[in-house]
């Protein structure tokens, strides 16, 4: 469904565009959730429970979950690998701050899904699970 400017809940890409350059660190290696938090930090702090609950499931798939606020990126599952908070949400075209938006980095290092309301872990997954990247993994375990 594509995203409106306040309704939708997400946006997934057609097609792939370039790769995010600030997450160069994860490239082929992770995929990477980076969530900017709402104001009132309530649709972050449900983002953040939803994915946390299901920790084996992200490690599985080898994600890595950031949340850029104040300046800083804040590893909440998975390493930062020194990750620049500006040049992060420049290249994601981030939301204006207090404004909750999550994006899915693929491991080739560009954007395969935006959320504007947070997803369960198993929503994630599914997108994931979904990728022909990610039918390779498992297809050779």
């Amino acid at each position: 469904m594509l995203k409106t400017e306040d309704t939708t809940k997400s946006h997934e890409n057609d097609r792939d565009g370039p790769a995010v350059a600030s997450l160069a660190p994860f490239l082929w290696e992770s995929r990477v959730v980076v969530i900017f938090p709402d104001k009132d930090n309530a649709r972050t702090a449900r983002q953040e429970n939803q994915l946390m609950a299901d920790r084996p499931g992200l490690q599985e798939r080898d994600v890595v979950v950031l949340k850029v606020a104040g300046g800083t990126v804040r590893p909440l599952f998975g390493a930062a690998k020194d990750v620049n908070a500006e040049a992060l949400a420049r290249d994601l075209a981030a939301p204006p701050p207090g404004e909750f938006m999550a994006f899915l980095v693929g491991k080739d290092g560009t954007v395969k899904f935006t959320i504007g309301e947070p997803i369960t872990a198993a929503e994630l997954f599914a997108i994931i699970d979904a990728m022909p990247r990610r039918a390779g993994e498992t297809a050779r375990h």
